[in-house]
């Protein structure tokens, strides 16, 4: 594929939001992750409006932990909204990694292209616009670059746009940047996915593995390629400080928005 392909645009996501989220404790102990509100919406109703603002007609999410509540409420708050969500139950969300809430929603991976999205990743619906904006490459994963990297970060090693290597534990001195929990599948690029996934849940290590290490895997294809986001607004839920990057995220959106609206109304 080259970059002059016509831009192809994904309809239907999977959001992987099994998980408790214990480092975040005691704030996830009545709640998953995905239901810490920000300015009174929870992060996955976040995430839900920026996908149904940018056209997406069907979501899937992966639930484990108080699967009930995240249910319950996106069923009160969508129930009549233009997107059509489903969900998928891993029971393995306490022994597993999130390699195995993305073998559990695999049939809604056969469906077209989608994209994945970490259940604890926000971000301004700008970032969700300029990785449907990129070319139309089998896989591509959304990444950010900053100065320095620490341990828990998902980094990446890119040869110009493609994607070489993809993990916590790579050398800084040849990292290029790090992956912010988003990506997109295109044309044959679902199918590959697919049948790693298959192949990978079958052998002794499987419940400990995180997905991307599949795409670590697959970037030998020559298949994978990175496109940035630099410049706009994300974050990522994993500690107790992150909450306060988060919570300027969406002061900063909202009053973004906000602004547009007024000049609008001028």
């Amino acid at each position: 594929m080259t970059d002059s392909q016509v831009h192809a645009q994904p309809r239907r996501a999977l959001i992987l939001s099994a998980g408790q989220g214990k480092r975040l404790l005691p704030l996830t102990a009545d709640r998953p992750k995905c239901l810490i509100e920000f300015n009174q919406r929870a992060v996955i109703e976040h995430q839900i409006d920026n996908l149904i603002a940018a056209g997406f007609e069907h979501v899937s999410v992966v639930v484990g932990y108080a699967a009930a509540q995240v249910e319950q409420r996106l069923h009160e708050r969508y129930q009549h909204a233009p997107i059509k969500i489903e969900f998928v139950f891993n029971p393995f969300f306490e022994l597993a990694d999130n390699l195995a809430s993305c073998w559990m929603a695999r049939t809604a991976m056969t469906a077209g292209d989608f994209l994945i999205i970490n259940g604890d990743t926000l971000f301004e619906l700008a970032v969700l616009e300029r990785l449907l904006a990129s070319p139309a490459r089998p896989i591509t994963l959304a990444i950010d670059r900053k100065t320095d990297y620490d341990a828990d970060d998902m980094k990446v090693v890119l040869e110009g746009n493609r994607l070489v290597r993809v993990g916590k534990q790579l050398d800084l001195q040849v990292v290029n940047g790090e992956s912010i929990g988003m990506m997109a599948f295109r044309g044959e690029g679902g199918a590959l996915f697919y049948s790693a996934l298959e192949r990978i849940m079958r052998t002794p290590e499987a419940l400990t593995r995180w997905y991307l290490s599949v795409i670590d895997e697959l970037a030998a294809t020559g298949e994978v390629f990175a496109q940035s986001i630099e410049g706009l607004r994300w974050a990522e839920l994993d500690f107790p400080h992150d909450l306060d990057q988060a919570r300027r995220l969406i002061e900063q959106t909202t009053a973004a928005t906000q602004a547009t609206s007024d000049v609008r109304l001028l």
